[in-house]
């Protein structure tokens, strides 16, 4: 699979104009990243997909077509971002909690445990009855069986994987779900009239901005559905992220993700929090949600419901093992997708490691993320020129069976990594709340409305929860 053959299937599955594949250019090879798998085709078409996509509603703006061109080097680079994020030319970020990993279990098989939120390390202790210390953690590991753990763990809402090949997970229902299923799914749920593009605020040289105007309220955390936010907030769009007071998050991923985005807390859990959402989604063009599949519309705020609210709204549902299946309700993440589905076995038989190796980036997050924001675009174009409510449904799970379509390069993993001082080029910085921001600039180059950020990364909270 070639980039080209890559973001042609994005472009064809989602119904685009195909004319406009002719304004794209994408340079560079796999392998990018010591990996079998070509991750770099990854990040040049679903990140070529979500820029074109910016430049078609900049089109429908203003009747201007722009060229479109993506390096795989920069691709790979904002697929790493959260790994090169620095502050005030410090270390680089801690992103995982020490028992995180891998291990062994009693019946030969391995394990990963996913513990970077309290209350899941908390829970993964009180199940397995031991010390939070990995030495503690790994000997009681050993007195069970990896598939029973893997599944008592899930019982109880925690988040683990059983490393299975690829052969083990596609006798899995959850994997014959995904298997039926698309890459993405762009749905209409509702009549509303035709919505032109809304007026843009211009741009310091008086030029618009391809998603000037769009509103956007993202309910996500960690990577994918902030990449997803922050992918339309670097053309453009007016992107307010909506956290709760009591939801973990993790530092150096809310500033990597925030920056171009405002931010507040609100609180569903009380009646006025879900006012203050609703008020706010009255007036929204884009809802992006990643959290588990019905949680949102238990309080109000599916996509049905938001529907009616507001006709001709966008609605982006970002989930890990996807919304069809046994383990739709299952608590996931890239890393536990990746050990769940064969990818991390995959990559360790090739290298010949002693234990699961993953992708040497979170990419099943990022890819995700922009194909998150593709598909918002995508529906705005279709709103602009046929009117209706939309629902795009993308997951992990559903981009990582992509991937391993791609095939495999036998020596991929023998490919030299990348350090922040290769990449240099690729950054940017900026003064903000938590500090000098260093990280990585927006990889993809529009000739007539580059790709930035309007505002610097903010501390969750720091805004009011209001459109300007």
């Amino acid at each position: 699979m070639t980039p080209e053959l890559a973001l042609k299937h994005i472009w064809t599955l989602a119904g685009c104009d195909p004319t406009a594949l002719r304004s794209v250019s994408l340079t560079g090879h796999d392998p990018g990243l010591p990996s079998v798998y070509p991750v770099g085709t990854l990040a040049s078409a679903t990140i070529a997909a979500s820029a074109l996509a910016a430049a078609e509603y900049f089109r429908l703006r203003t009747g201007r077509r722009q060229s479109v061109e993506v390096e795989m080097r920069r691709a790979l680079a904002s697929f790493r971002s959260e790994r090169y994020l620095r502050i005030d030319n410090g270390p680089p970020p801690a992103l995982r909690d020490p028992v995180m990993g891998f291990y062994a279990t009693r019946d030969g098989r391995w394990i990963q445990l996913h513990t970077n939120f309290p209350h899941h390390l908390q829970g993964v202790l009180n199940v397995l009855g031991c010390a939070n210390d990995r030495a503690a953690v790994a000997d009681a590991i050993r007195q069970w069986d990896g598939a029973t753990l893997d599944q008592t763990l899930a019982d109880a809402g925690l988040c683990a994987a059983l490393i299975r090949t690829p052969e083990e997970w596609a006798a899995q229902e959850q994997a014959k779900a995904i298997a039926a299923l698309p890459l993405f799914e762009i749905e209409r749920i509702g009549d509303a009239p035709a919505e032109a593009p809304p007026p843009s605020a211009a741009r310091d040289d008086g030029a618009p901005r391809p998603l000037g105007g769009v509103r956007v309220l993202d309910l996500s955390r960690i990577i994918a559905g902030p990449v997803g936010g922050r992918a339309l907030a670097q053309h453009g769009a007016d992107v307010l992220m909506i956290n709760g007071p009591h939801l973990p998050n993790i530092a150096p991923l809310v500033i990597d993700n925030s920056r171009g985005k405002r931010s507040a807390v609100v609180d569903l859990r009380d009646a006025v929090g879900r006012e203050t959402l609703q008020g706010l989604a009255r007036d929204t063009d884009v809802f992006l949600q990643a959290y588990r599949p019905g949680a949102l519309a238990a309080h109000g705020f599916g996509p049905a419901e938001l529907a009616r609210l507001r006709p001709g709204i966008v609605y982006v549902s970002v989930c890990a093992y996807s919304h069809e299946g046994p383990w739709a309700q299952r608590r996931g993440f890239d890393s536990l997708v990746q050990s769940a589905s064969g990818i991390a076995h995959t990559e360790r038989e090739a290298a010949g490691w002693d234990e699961p190796k993953h992708l040497p980036c979170q990419a099943l997050d990022h890819a995700t993320g922009y194909l998150a924001a593709f598909g918002a675009m995508a529906a705005l174009a279709r709103r602009a020129t046929e009117g209706g409510s939309w629902h795009v449904k993308v997951s992990l799970a559903q981009t990582g069976r992509w991937l391993q379509s791609f095939g495999t390069m036998a020596d991929g993993w023998r490919a030299d990594d990348v350090s922040i001082d290769d990449i240099k080029d690729c950054l940017s910085e900026v003064d903000s709340e938590f500090g000098r921001v260093t990280a990585v600039q927006p990889a993809e180059v529009l000739s007539e409305t580059p790709a930035f950020f309007a505002l610097p990364p903010s501390k969750i909270g720091a805004h009011e929860a209001r459109w300007v």
